[in-house]
């Protein structure tokens, strides 16, 4: 049995120059971190019994005859463009500590966290970057999603980082140098409020991805955000403008597209500021799903009862990207051979006989 263990993320900055139809003309960068909720893939082969092949366990249970029967998308072509084939059952399992579609680049992680477990069932071994490589060719190539680069990386690398794209394509990933105390302290004044999760992040993204052309002098200000804020904690400013500059952020992005906020996210935002609140963003492509506010510990009382019907979910910092926290190799390779050999003689149809 393998289990691979990857991070979520929370975006601060820069988001939307991390698209290539803006970084390979103009650049691009952001400034994220990884968070200590994470998304689980437990990945195995399948022993040989009539009726189930495969079986993939979701918000589903499938028990598909074929990988090309698989019904989660993400799974089904990651099998294939991997090469597995049906003269293996493969097993894989999903679980996550929040909600997908709400902001936090699950998706990415998902698909992260599922390359480094199919590849490890297959001997293979794959670096962070060819994680981000596969996982993005599988998501942005294979499935046609409209997604940026940041998601990727965060999840496959971990930690407090401004992420560069240069307009060749290549990524530069830098962890921020702050001393613990300063990084501690913005997370103390960090709150995360779950909204929902109804929206779909590529049809957002592919609404401001197409109003790039109009909103050229917005994503150049987003932009120089990134550098601003690492000043911010690199330096000896005080902290609180941190949460200042998070607001112009905000503001900044409502511009891109009018699908990134909502009567009810701009009513709970302007009450959240005037309740002490100095910043603050929903995550990911906007819509709906978790709201991040930047707020003064003495002002967090009263925030926090402006979302007394919503979940306040508490989180910190987290260094450490994608990892395997499980590898049953001794008994992969046996199993692999077992049912390769087990299956090799028997007709075509067996696994669609009574059991």
């Amino acid at each position: 049995m393998i289990v691979t263990k990857t991070p979520f993320r929370i975006s601060f900055f820069g988001g939307g120059t991390d698209y290539p139809q803006w970084y390979k003309k103009e650049g691009g960068a952001v400034l994220s971190t990884s968070i200590n909720k994470h998304c689980y893939i437990t990945c195995r082969v399948h022993p040989p019994i009539p009726n189930i092949r495969h079986r993939i366990v979701w918000s589903h249970i499938e028990t598909p005859n074929s990988v090309e029967e698989v019904l989660h998308p993400a799974v089904r072509e990651a099998l294939i463009y991997l090469g597995f084939d049906d003269s293996i059952g493969v097993e894989v399992h999903h679980q996550g500590d929040l909600p997908a579609r709400s902001g936090i680049g699950s998706s990415s992680s998902f698909a992260v966290g599922l390359i480094k477990a199919l590849k490890t069932v297959l001997g293979d071994e794959i670096d962070r970057d060819g994680l981000v490589r596969e996982a993005t060719h599988l998501e942005r190539d294979i499935l046609s999603e409209v997604v940026g680069s940041q998601d990727q990386i965060a999840a496959a690398y971990g930690g407090l980082n401004v992420i560069q794209f240069g307009r060749d394509g290549t990524y530069a990933v830098t962890p921020i140098d702050a001393a613990p105390q300063r990084i501690r302290r913005l997370q103390e004044r960090l709150m995360l409020f779950y909204i929902g999760s109804s929206r779909t992040a590529s049809k957002i993204a592919a609404d401001q991805v197409s109003n790039f052309g109009d909103h050229q002098e917005t994503l150049r200000r987003m932009h120089r955000m990134v550098d601003s804020a690492r000043s911010i904690l690199e330096g000896e400013e005080n902290l609180d403008a941190f949460g200042e500059l998070l607001h112009e952020a905000w503001m900044n992005k409502r511009e891109l597209s009018r699908m990134v906020s909502t009567p009810l996210i701009d009513h709970l935002y302007a009450t959240a500021r005037q309740h002490g609140a100095l910043g603050g963003k929903l995550l990911g492509a906007g819509g709906t799903g978790f709201l991040l506010l930047y707020v003064p510990p003495e002002n967090q009382h009263r925030v926090g009862r402006v979302f007394h019907a919503y979940s306040h979910v508490p989180f910190t910092f987290a260094e450490q990207g994608c990892e395997l926290i499980f590898e049953g190799s001794e008994h992969m390779a046996d199993n692999l051979r077992w049912c390769r050999d087990y299956l090799k003689d028997r007709p075509a149809d067996w696994f669609e006989r009574p059991s």
